[in-house]
């Protein structure tokens, strides 16, 4: 077998390129921002100063920046396949999808409109978690590709624990105190909506719970995780016979 460098390339191997949000928060094993939550290599790249306060209110200012970022990824690293650290990157899908040339994933809000085909929405419905439910509005839903009706959404921007690590970005995070907050808003979401047979996790931080939830309201949960290792797939398989 013959290979050959690609002109500014220094590293290889990396399929999947990560966007990551400029914070202070630290990633924890099974968050898409620590590496040893996936099985593969993947290559990060911080966009400086983005901030989710940006990406609403400064969208067409920061909207450069984040597509220089994608554009160096797969320039120096060679990715195959672009994504984000916040599902409210969704924002940013169309443009980044129309300028980097590459499969483009920024949200794992990407996953709802499959969800909702593979339900009955007449009679079940998908749940969200999300950091701050404000946030998660009508217009992001139908960017989506997803009828607001089908969807319950619960935010975390009132517990105590989870609220200080991914909105204050305190820079402390007890794995037990947020597995517990999250762990109780799926049950509770579950109480009040019986009806909900899928939950969707949108915050990437929420991905080293998804375990814990499953076990606790015996339903499918999906993550960025589950997003991320799909599209991987689809360019590395082995051969199995």
């Amino acid at each position: 077998m013959i290979y050959q460098a690609k002109k500014g390339q220094v590293n290889y191997g990396e399929t999947i390129g990560i966007l990551m949000l400029d914070s202070h928060i630290p990633f924890i094993p099974g968050d898409m921002g620590n590496a040893f939550t996936f099985s593969f290599p993947v290559q990060y790249k911080k966009v400086n100063g983005l901030t989710v306060k940006q990406m609403y209110e400064e969208k067409e200012a920061v909207l450069p920046k984040v597509i220089t970022a994608g554009k160096e990824l797969i320039a120096k690293s060679g990715v195959k396949a672009i994504t984000g650290n916040c599902g409210y990157l969704l924002l940013f899908q169309q443009e980044l999808a129309k300028s980097l040339k590459v499969p483009v994933f920024m949200s794992s809000l990407l996953q709802l409109s499959m969800l909702e085909k593979i339900i009955d929405t007449s009679s079940q419905k998908i749940g969200i978690i999300t950091a701050e439910s404000y946030r998660l509005n009508t217009n992001l839903l139908q960017a989506a590709g997803t009828n607001p009706k089908s969807v319950y959404i619960k935010g975390l921007e009132n517990t105590s624990h989870f609220a200080e690590v991914a909105i204050q970005e305190t820079g402390i995070l007890d794995t037990q105190q947020i597995e517990q907050e999250v762990v109780d808003a799926a049950a509770e979401m579950m109480k009040d909506h019986p009806e909900i047979s899928i939950l969707l996790l949108e915050c990437s931080l929420l991905s080293p719970y998804s375990k814990a939830i499953q076990e606790k309201i015996q339903r499918p949960v999906f993550d960025y995780v589950t997003l991320i290792q799909f599209v991987f797939e689809s360019f590395i398989r082995e051969r199995v016979y």
